[in-house]
């Protein structure tokens, strides 16, 4: 085969498809290799698409104001993100945060990556890292065996894992309005964000026993100890912690008027717009490892989905990360390595946005490299710094797990801001020092 590409992504999810935008704006030819649609599938996708979306479609809060994922959001379209733009493209309605219709996000994605011609996209199962030529690794967290394997010989490592859970989804003409009605918590958005099952407390009582009772799938000898990662909880296990852990969790009924009665429900259960047409709409927070058959008879229990028809049921996959700290510089090369770069959840990072930056950050950190200089990771008073200083250092190694970006990885502030400004605070920064590094380091979006 003749070499006619300067970069290898291997991976064709968010990060690897972001990675590939980011490399091809700025005139380097990438092999974007993806083994789904050469026969090969992993447990949780369900089609070929590039950037397919598993666990869930919402990409979370779009507050850069107050929230570090929605900085993050602002942070990655300031620097031209392939993936923020196809999720502006397919958005559905969330209130404060960014849902989009899967479909069209991953048609967006890959139309967008199909039509730039420094990009070759090869359905292909890549069992062995390539020792020849600058290779960025985005499998993600559901990387084939053989591949695995191959960079446990590079790095030598033993893989760490855990276990992460989906979500099901409804069918919109199966819920019954009659008992549900749409609002979002506070009575923001526009009215219709989410749709509301209210349940008393006989009723929540009732449900808890069936969520502890519920038959659940089964685990095979080497996963029993593999642990799960708190922001995709299966709801059975929140719900063994105690009665009440669900009405301070997924099912708060705080701040959701039920215009029946006038009051707050003991519990709710909300649903959220999953695609643009609003014909699917997926239960939030309720990720499970219940089996299909207790999963149907225990959720049409649920006021308002007494005849829900499903359009996809709640599932259970093992995720595997790298040992990032050790393993990694600050340019997200591997040590042993320097021509191979990780990007996104395979490094331990959590999260659509927070893969499809690391993804973003890879590129940009190759592209430059190609061209015959180095660039410094944005500073750890931005949220990409914050982010990279927890993959690539900053994290305590012995105890590295999947981290979602969150303000407790930024540097602290120098000075003393009230508690209720602090967040304000730390987005204006992070804005203004994002800004000087991208003129310090030349970047073009």
């Amino acid at each position: 085969m003749t070499k006619n590409y300067d970069v290898q992504i291997i991976g064709g999810g968010l990060a690897g498809c972001e990675a590939a935008w980011q490399l091809a704006q700025r005139g380097i030819r990438v092999r974007l290799s993806e083994m789904r649609g050469s026969g090969d599938m992993t447990p949780a996708h369900q089609t070929d698409g590039l950037a397919e979306l598993v666990c869930s479609n919402s990409f979370r809060s779009d507050d850069a104001e107050n929230n570090a994922v929605g900085l993050l959001h602002q942070e990655m379209r300031d620097l031209g993100s392939l993936i923020m733009q196809a999720a502006e493209v397919a958005k559905v309605p969330a209130g404060s945060a960014l849902a989009v219709d899967r479909d069209v996000f991953s048609e967006t994605v890959t139309k967008q990556l199909e039509n730039n011609s420094n990009i070759e996209i090869v359905r292909e199962r890549v069992d062995v890292i390539p020792s020849d030529r600058p290779v960025i690794v985005a499998t993600g967290p559901l990387t084939a065996t053989n591949l695995a394997e191959s960079i446990m010989a590079k790095t030598g490592e033993d893989r760490l894992a855990f276990f992460d859970a989906i979500a099901p989804i409804v069918y919109h003409d199966s819920i019954d309005m009659d008992i549900a009605w749409y609002a979002s918590r506070w009575d923001k958005g526009d009215g219709k964000d989410y749709i509301n099952c209210p349940m008393d407390e006989a009723q929540y009582r009732a449900f808890h026993q069936g969520l502890l009772d519920s038959d659940k799938a089964e685990f095979k000898e080497w996963e029993t100890n593999t642990p799960y990662f708190e922001g995709c909880m299966p709801i059975e296990v929140m719900a063994s912690r105690g009665l009440d852990t669900l009405r301070f969790g997924p099912m708060k009924p705080v701040g959701l008027d039920n215009p029946r009665t006038g009051r707050w429900a003991h519990a709710v259960v909300q649903l959220r717009q999953d695609n643009k047409q609003g014909t699917l709409w997926n239960m939030v927070g309720f990720q499970t490892k219940m089996k299909h058959g207790a999963q149907v008879e225990l959720l049409r229990t649920i006021p308002g989905l007494e005849k829900a028809e499903f359009a996809r049921l709640g599932g259970l996959h093992r995720n595997t990360f790298i040992r990032s700290p050790i393993l990694l510089d600050r340019q997200l090369r591997l040590k042993s390595a320097p021509h191979i770069r990780f990007a996104g959840q395979i490094t331990g990072c959590e999260g659509y946005v927070e893969s499809s930056a690391v993804g973003l950050m890879a590129g940009i950190m190759t592209a430059a490299e190609l061209a015959g200089r180095s660039i410094t990771a944005p500073p750890s008073t931005t949220a990409l710094g914050a982010l990279l200083g927890h993959i690539t250092g900053d994290a305590l190694a012995d105890d590295y797990q999947p981290m979602n970006i969150n303000f407790g990885l930024f540097a602290p502030l120098d000075e003393k801001v009230h508690k209720k400004s602090r967040k304000a605070a730390m987005t204006g920064r992070a804005r203004t020092d994002l800004s000087s590094w991208i003129a310090a380091q030349a970047i073009a979006a």
